[in-house]
C-alpha cells in the first residue's frame, strides 16, 4: 500500500484550496478551514505557500473594521496566466481571451478572407483590403484579442473530425484555406500550447460545465444548426473514438436523406414543431439505442430556440422508439457554446499546469 508523502499531501491541499477560490472568488482563512476540513496550521502554511508562489493574494478584508489575519480575503492572482478560445466557422474566426479564473479580458473576430479584425473599437477597419492565409487570420485575431498579454494555452474549435492521436483534422472540413499543417504553422506564430478540437465536442464540454448536462456523467449532445452533428460524453469524459469519429451519426438517416440533409437550418425552416421533433427523435434514437446515455441535449440554434417545448416533443417521440428511459433537454449555455467550450478546455490545461493536477 502506498501512502501520500508530505509533498504530495501539500500539493493536494494547495489544489483543493485553489479550486475553492475559483468556485467562490474570495475566501478568508477560517472559510478555507471550514470548507477543506484542514487544521489552522495547515491552512496558514498553504496560504503562505500559495502567496509566495504568486498564486493568491490579499484582495480585501471581511467583517467591516475587523483586524487581524482572519479578516483578510484571499483571491487568485487572475493575471497569473491567460488562455484563448477560438471558434473557426467557414466564414469567420472569433476569439475570446480569459484570465486563469475564467474572466474574459479581450475578444476579436474577423471574416475569413479579409484584411482586418473586427473589434469593439474603431482601430480596425471593417472593409477587406486583401486576403490573408487562414493561419495568418487566426494568429492575428488571437493577437488582437490578447493585446499585450502572453497566452498559456489556445484551443481551436472547428468543424470536422479531429484525429485524437495527431491532433489534426482527419478529413476536409470545408473551411477556406485550411491546410494539413495548419497547427504546425500556428505553433510557429503563437507562443502557447495550441490544440484543435471538433466544434460539437466543445459545445458538449460547455453544456457539461455550465449548461443542461451539469452533474451528469453520461449524455449525448445533438448539434442542430447550419450544420448537424453529435458529441458523446460517458463516465464524465468526452469520447472521441479511435479516429475522432465518435458521434458522427449525421450520415445516417431516413430513406429520403441523411440527418445532415434533413435537420440542418435550411431543411427545418418552416417545419411544424411535431414534424421537426419526430426527425430529431430518429436521430437521437441512433445514439440512445447503442449508448443508453440517459440524457440527450439539443444544442445549436434549432435546439436552443425550440427550448423545453421542442425538447418535450422530442422526448415523447423518442419514448415510442426506445425501450430505455431518456431525458431530453434544450441546451442552456449562454452565448457561443463552441467558444465557451474552447475556453473551458484551455482553462483546464492552464490550471493543471499552473496549479497542479486536480485531486481525484
Amino acid at each position: 500500500m502506498r501512502t501520500a508523502t508530505p509533498q504530495m499531501a501539500r500539493a493536494i491541499n494547495d489544489r483543493l484550496a485553489l479550486d475553492l477560490l475559483l468556485e467562490h472568488g474570495t475566501l478568508t482563512a477560517p472559510q478555507l478551514r471550514a470548507l477543506t476540513g484542514l487544521s489552522r496550521p495547515t491552512v496558514s502554511d498553504l496560504i503562505e505557500r500559495l502567496q509566495t508562489n504568486g498564486l493568491i493574494e490579499v484582495v480585501g478584508k471581511s467583517g467591516g473594521e475587523r483586524r487581524g489575519p482572519n479578516a483578510r480575503l484571499y483571491g487568485i492572482v487572475a493575471g497569473r496566466a491567460h488562455v484563448a478560445g477560438v471558434d473557426i466557422r467557414r466564414d469567420t474566426v472569433t476569439v475570446t481571451v480569459a484570465d486563469i479564473t475564467g474572466e474574459p479580458v479581450g475578444s476579436a473576430s474577423r471574416e475569413i478572407g479579409t484584411d482586418g479584425p473586427r473589434t469593439a473599437s474603431p482601430t480596425y477597419p471593417q472593409h477587406a483590403r486583401a486576403a490573408t492565409p487562414l493561419a495568418g487570420v487566426i494568429a492575428e485575431t488571437v493577437a488582437t484579442a490578447a493585446g499585450s498579454r502572453s497566452l498559456h494555452a489556445v484551443v481551436l474549435g472547428a468543424p470536422g473530425m479531429v484525429n485524437p492521436h495527431s491532433g489534426e483534422l482527419a478529413v476536409d472540413n470545408g473551411v477556406p484555406g485550411w491546410q494539413p499543417n495548419l497547427l504546425q504553422t500556428l505553433r510557429r506564430r503563437i507562443d502557447a500550447q495550441i490544440s484543435l478540437e471538433n466544434d460539437v465536442n466543445l459545445a458538449a464540454v460547455a453544456e457539461h460545465r455550465a449548461g443542461s448536462a451539469q452533474g451528469r456523467e453520461d449524455f449525448v449532445l445533438l448539434w442542430l444548426d447550419d450544420a448537424v452533428g453529435a458529441a458523446v460524453t460517458l463516465g464524465g469524459r468526452l469520447r472521441r473514438g479511435a479516429s475522432g469519429g465518435a458521434g458522427e451519426v449525421t450520415p445516417l438517416g431516413f430513406p429520403e436523406g441523411s440527418f445532415c440533409d434533413l435537420l440542418d437550418a435550411k431543411a427545418v425552416s418552416g417545419l411544424d414543431q411535431d414534424t421537426l421533433a419526430a426527425r430529431i427523435a430518429r436521430m437521437a434514437f441512433t445514439a440512445v439505442a447503442v449508448l443508453d446515455p440517459g440524457l440527450v441535449v439539443l444544442g445549436g440554434e434549432t435546439g436552443r430556440s425550440g427550448g423545453e417545448e421542442l425538447a418535450a416533443r422530442v422526448g415523447e417521440h423518442l419514448d415510442t422508439l426506445s425501450p430505455v428511459p431518456t431525458q431530453v433537454r434544450a441546451g442552456t449555455v449562454e452565448g457561443n457554446a463552441i467558444l465557451n467550450g474552447a475556453l473551458f478546455t484551455a482553462l483546464s490545461l492552464a490550471q493543471r499546469d499552473v496549479f497542479g493536477d486536480a485531486p481525484t
